[in-house]
């Protein structure tokens, strides 16, 4: 009898191990169309899926100015997928075009609005500052705080990774020590390739489909197709690749969100040239 008894626990544990293991991919489709007596839409994206990150998917098509407004307890990135404007601060117009980044940081007074004719579609991920990160963006170079973040994604710094072709392009769009516990970058290659398999428990990721992307994307058993306009999450700790066949493009965003500092240790398997 206790025999029995330790053979059924034992097989217990290895089906909730392999439960545990087997995970879905959650993603979300970006709507890039607005009905025709919208002008402007806001909507939640991958809900409640980490913990701190709230992601949410803009949409405007009207010309008024759309005043940035800092919010307390948050730091808060803008990512324009789509559409063409112009980004207004104090004296200073900057061209907003498809594929920018924008932090606020602890600048007041931005405003942006789409040129005449177009629509802006644009992500805004806003993350929690704990007790840790408010003391640790203390120790931030004064500049990646206190003036504004602005980045076409195609000027930022290119990097290598074993785990990714030379043929990739990968760039890092949003450096850590900008933002505590965060960093950005894209992903960009023709297939047949792929990101190959890794694991990564230190950190969250999402990942955001560009313009083109049409790839695969596995974590542990699941995968599930990925393609432009879409934003996914990668289960925690799961071995994860991305996958493109051949004549297609990859062209995706990472976003990191490390459970500590510590965990930032990761970067340092992206190369650059002055490495």
């Amino acid at each position: 009898m206790k025999l029995k008894f330790i053979f059924s626990l034992f097989t217990a544990l290895l089906l909730t191990a392999a439960c545990t293991k087997k995970q879905d991919i959650p993603i979300e489709f970006l709507s890039m169309e607005l009905q025709s007596n919208q002008q402007e839409r806001n909507l939640n994206i991958l809900e409640n899926e980490i913990d701190g990150v709230t992601t949410k998917h803009l949409t405007l098509s009207n010309i008024t100015n759309k005043k940035v407004e800092l919010e307390k307890g948050y730091k808060t990135i803008y990512l324009f997928i789509s559409g063409y404007g112009k980004l207004t601060l104090g004296d200073s117009i900057y061209d907003i075009v498809p594929e920018t980044i924008m932090l606020p940081n602890n600048v007041k007074n931005i405003s942006f609005q789409p040129l005449e004719n177009e629509t802006l579609h644009y992500l805004k991920v806003s993350v929690f500052q704990t007790e840790l990160d408010i003391e640790d963006i203390k120790t931030f170079p004064k500049e990646n705080v206190n003036t504004m973040y602005f980045k076409k994604f195609t000027d930022c710094e290119s990097y290598t990774e074993p785990i990714k072709s030379p043929q990739t392009t990968s760039r890092t769009i949003l450096p850590n020590k900008i933002i505590p516990r965060v960093a950005m970058g894209t992903v960009k290659t023709i297939g047949p390739d792929k990101v190959g398999a890794h694991e990564h428990g230190m950190l969250e990721q999402l990942f955001l489909g560009l313009k083109g992307n049409q790839t695969i994307v596995y974590a542990d058993e699941a995968q599930i197709d990925f393609p432009e306009y879409s934003l996914l999450h990668i289960p925690r700790g799961s071995s994860h690749s991305v996958s493109v066949n051949k004549n297609n493009e990859m062209y995706y965003v990472w976003m990191d969100f490390f459970v500590d500092k510590d965990g930032e240790e990761w970067l340092k398997t992206h190369n650059t040239k002055d490495d």
